[in-house]
């Protein structure tokens, strides 16, 4: 398992350069790819130029967002497939085996039965359509209230919901994106970890809830720091983890309430140090860090 950064979890942005700069300099060992912006300079100026720098810094790719809807109209869909399988053996190319897609908790449009069936079938055919690439998908779900109320129907927003799709999706490479936060949101614990084997997790993402917050009245902006209260172990997690032998991404995703600054390089460096402090309270190995000169 690796120390990932992923600008968009930390609400940041940056050129390419800028988040491998970050990376190296803060103790991070990969880093997420905008597969669309990577397969578009791919395009333009050819795979060598489009990997130079990921390969200079000797970075693993941890993880990138499904780049199609699978929402859409059948017709509109196969569209979406298609361009999919470029993306996925751009990623393969730099190594990144793992997307991810959220799925929404609630919708205006198919029941709850109707909407399960929905999306069982539309990630069988993007599994089918990643697997050549070797490429995996992670499932995830949004846990707080917020996004269902005024929704006509509810949807999965619950890890056993979630556990039971992907169950039910045929393809073998669709698995779970377990955002530890979201769990505890939902009302889970450790223990729906304890029953999960490693190859059912595609990626890991870590935060921490408020001590004093009933889970009813928790929002998006009660994304904390790992550690910042214990209220979530992250410590305990990754160890388990470790135990499983998970050796994907492990991802900090927190809100900008959780950092006491606005500055790109700070919250990077708070988040990399709250990440290590868990790190090797679990008892994982520390990586070296490298010069950012290393990147180019």
């Amino acid at each position: 398992m690796f120390k990932n950064l992923s600008a968009s979890a930390l609400a940041i942005t940056g050129h390419q350069s800028e988040i491998i700069e970050l990376a190296l300099t803060y103790g991070f060992r990969g880093i997420d790819v905008n597969i669309q912006e990577f397969t578009t300079r791919v395009k333009d100026h050819g795979m060598p130029y489009a990997r130079r720098l990921i390969d200079s810094a000797r970075l693993q790719v941890g993880r990138f967002q499904l780049p199609c809807s699978w929402e859409v109209k059948d017709a509109d869909f196969e569209k979406e497939l298609n361009h999919l399988a470029a993306a996925a053996a751009a990623a393969a190319e730099i190594g990144c085996t793992r997307c991810l897609a959220t799925i929404e908790p609630a919708s205006d449009e198919r029941p709850y039965h109707e909407n399960f069936e929905f999306h069982r079938r539309r990630f069988s055919e993007i599994g089918k359509k990643l697997e050549p690439a070797g490429l995996r998908l992670g499932l995830g779900f949004r846990a707080t209230e917020k996004p269902r109320k005024g929704k006509a129907f509810q949807f999965i927003h619950d890890f056993d919901a979630l556990s039971t799709l992907v169950n039910m999706v045929a393809e073998p490479n669709v698995g779970i994106l377990l955002d530890v936060w979201e769990l505890y949101v939902s009302g889970g614990s450790i223990d729906n970890i304890r029953g999960l084997n490693a190859e059912q997790i595609v990626a890991v993402q870590l935060a921490d809830l408020p001590s004093d917050e009933p889970l009813d009245a928790v929002t998006e902006a009660d994304r904390l720091l790992p550690g910042a209260t214990g209220r979530i172990d992250s410590t305990a997690i990754l160890a388990l983890l470790k135990a499983k032998g998970y050796d994907g991404p492990v991802t900090i995703k927190a809100s900008r309430r959780a950092f006491t600054t606005s500055r790109r390089d700070e919250i990077v460096r708070q988040a990399g140090g709250a990440l290590d402090t868990v790190w090797q309270a679990a008892g994982l190995p520390s990586e070296p860090r490298f010069s950012p000169r290393s990147a180019g």
